[in-house]
């Protein structure tokens, strides 16, 4: 195997490894931002689990972070909790921080 194979190699293992964390830290970022969203909107018990696993699903809707930003906020809004789009989106930011410190300390 020459050189360039070895190194080939590598960055298709860095690749995938960073895919698989950015995987992980975005599922345990839906999970407590459906968390935090569900305090404010009075769940708790199944309800939350309920809502948890639908603002995970809203993640596959499409590429990036928009698709969990609009449920959340939809229902945010539709049950009087209006939380402002920039308080709403620093609390993504600040969950998917968390998410990857915690990922990257285990």
């Amino acid at each position: 195997m020459t050189q360039f194979d070895d190194r080939q190699k590598s960055f298709e293992k860095k690749f995938a490894m960073d895919a698989e964390l950015k995987f992980k830290a975005e599922s345990r970022r839906n999970k407590a931002l459906a968390e935090w969203a569900g305090s404010k909107l009075g769940l708790t018990g199944g309800e939350l689990e309920d809502y948890i696993k639908a603002v995970r699903k809203a993640d596959l809707v499409e590429k990036g972070d928009d698709d969990v930003f609009r449920k959340v906020k939809g229902d945010l809004d539709a049950k009087g909790a209006g939380v402002p789009d920039a308080e709403l989106r620093r609390v993504m930011g600040e969950l998917l921080a968390k998410a990857v410190h915690d990922i990257e300390s285990t």
